[in-house]
């Protein structure tokens, strides 16, 4: 059974720095992405990760603040988020691609195949 199960989630002031964790089981992906969902918005990308690490990419809103990486052993991902503002509150999730994706089609939420339950964020300002 493959299984994607976030953690590090929390309640904190702006300025402040989380690490979340995604935790997979069941299978290794090729590429790894973590996701936002802020009340009464769409989904939208945070960043991802190629398998070897060598390729990231990231949201525009999150670039210099936000850092994505991963330990293939542990077949875990990480998210790295400093500098935390409000516009970050939102339910985070961890999603895995079976396939490659790149600069073209990394973004998109039907190029992920397996997803987590997802993680609270919430920055206070």
């Amino acid at each position: 059974q493959v299984q994607l199960a976030e953690s590090g989630g929390g309640l904190l002031q702006a300025g402040g720095s989380l690490r979340l964790t995604c935790a997979a089981s069941g299978r290794t992906f090729s590429t790894m992405g973590w996701f936002r969902q802020a009340p009464g918005k769409e989904r939208e990308i945070v960043a991802a990760i190629g398998y070897s690490g060598g390729r990231t990419y990231y949201a525009d809103s999150v670039k210099g603040r936000f850092t994505i990486s991963r330990d293939n052993a542990k077949n875990t991902v990480y998210l790295e988020m400093n500098s935390l503002e409000p516009e970050d509150t939102a339910v985070y999730y961890c999603a895995g691609s079976l396939g490659t994706l790149y600069s073209g089609n990394y973004y998109q939420t039907r190029n992920y195949d397996y997803w987590g339950q997802g993680t609270q964020v919430t920055v206070s300002s």
